[in-house]
């Protein structure tokens, strides 16, 4: 039988505030199902996430619409 390979656990990744500071209208749909992936829905909105390779690729596609933060560095002040 294959041995199942451990998964991880508890492995916490920073977070990062994603703010939408641009608005989806002229938008094409893979921006605005990125955007949606994300968990904005309108301008001004904040989600909070972890900073992962899936969130940031994510990011990456649309990172002229966003403001990105990292928390670690707020809670430290």
């Amino acid at each position: 039988m294959a041995v199942k390979k451990q998964k991880k656990k508890n492995q916490s990744y920073p977070l990062i505030k994603i703010k939408l500071a641009q608005s989806l209208i002229g938008r094409n749909q893979k921006q605005r199902a990125i955007i949606k992936g994300l968990g904005l829905r309108r301008m001004n909105s904040e989600v909070i996430r972890e900073k992962r390779p899936e969130i940031l690729g994510m990011i990456k596609k649309v990172d002229f619409m966003l403001e990105v933060n990292d928390m670690n560095m707020e809670v430290g002040k």
